[in-house]
């Protein structure tokens, strides 16, 4: 089976709750609303086609997540008429996509951060032939990954670390020297629930 589009926009309608076993769980009264793209590109893998996901790397310089891997996307503003629109504004912003070469396909569900954002996460399709300028202010690098390394159970690890006093959860994905952690992976094992039924047996 081919997951083309119209299969994405299915697996999206009925998205899992967040993971609760790595949410730790926080009250979101006073919580910061985020939009952020999860950016994926259809490529051509041998004789079949394919998705790859689109990460940015933030600059080493910024005050929270400093050099850590994550998606286009930032804090909603009170002149965005949505947050898919703060998800599209912010990307166009740090990576130079324009919003006309990206389709909204949905959306998953909200995550909280240790910084007291709520970030929801829309899933948008960019036309493979894309540009990039990169905002040297905010991001350090932009990359690709195959969608199919990222929906492979196999490459999430569940980890724990002290916080605060408290021990958390949190998933792990490798990718090269890339460590995909925090809530892009936990965003990112989301995803992989919601396309299980339709990446088994495809090539994604």
């Amino acid at each position: 089976m081919q997951l083309t589009p119209e299969k994405l926009q299915q697996a999206l309608q009925s998205p899992k709750p967040p993971t609760a076993d790595v949410a730790n769980e926080t009250s979101i009264e006073g919580l910061t609303p985020a939009g952020v793209l999860v950016p994926l590109i259809q490529r051509q893998v041998g004789q079949h086609y394919g998705y790859h996901l689109l990460l940015t790397r933030r600059a080493h310089h910024l005050k929270h997540h400093p050099g850590q891997i994550s998606f286009p996307g930032g804090r909603h503003e009170e002149y965005d008429r949505d947050l898919a629109f703060t998800a599209l504004r912010e990307t166009y912003e740090e990576v130079g996509i324009k919003p006309s070469k990206i389709q909204i396909l949905g959306q998953l569900p909200e995550h909280t951060t240790i910084t007291n954002y709520l970030m929801t996460p829309f899933v948008g399709l960019v036309d493979h032939d894309y540009s990039l300028t990169l905002d040297q202010g905010e991001v350090a690098e932009a990359f690709e990954v195959p969608l199919s390394f990222i929906v492979n159970p196999a490459n999430h690890s569940l980890q724990s670390a002290m916080f605060q006093g408290e021990k958390r959860y949190y998933y792990s994905i490798r990718y090269h020297d890339y460590n995909i952690w925090g809530a892009t992976a936990r965003i990112l094992v989301e995803l992989s629930k919601c396309l299980a039924p339709y990446t088994h047996s495809t090539t994604a």
